[in-house]
């Protein structure tokens, strides 16, 4: 099979996200943007956009080929269905093997919850959900 080296920094989309974020109307909009920065100065590498009605972050640069379907390069999608709090969904955060405690649950599709209730989780929180972010990254398959 032929190695194909993607530049998918194209999908990035930070003007509709912007707009996404001018718009919404959430108690914890503040919170949301707080987190979006943190995730974006994680790595220049990390590109955004809307998927699945929300935020979502994924992995820009060359991956070996895969099954779209399998959702390989997603890192990080909000969920703010909740009015008190921000879920930060890592579609494969067991992967990241995190022992923080910062990711939570034990979902059989490997996915885990980062959660945010206040400016002051962000704050106590950033340090770990970079470290959290660079060790998944650490872990792509790249061409």
């Amino acid at each position: 099979m032929k190695t194909i080296k993607p530049d998918n920094a194209w999908l990035t989309d930070t003007d509709g996200v912007n707009q996404y974020m001018q718009k919404l109307d959430h108690p914890m909009a503040d919170v949301m943007a707080a987190l979006r920065k943190v995730i974006l100065d994680t790595d220049p590498e990390i590109g955004e956009h809307i998927k699945w009605n929300a935020p979502s972050f994924f992995y820009t640069g060359p991956i070996v080929p895969f099954n779209p379907k399998e959702y390989k390069r997603y890192i990080i999608v909000f969920n703010i269905f909740k009015k008190d709090s921000i879920r930060l969904v890592f579609p494969s955060g067991a992967k990241i093997n995190d022992t923080t405690g910062l990711l939570e649950g034990d979902y059989t599709d490997g996915r885990r919850l980062a959660l945010f209730y206040s400016m002051d989780d962000v704050m106590a929180k950033d340090k770990l959900m970079q470290q959290a972010i660079r060790v998944w990254l650490s872990l792509v398959e790249r061409v």
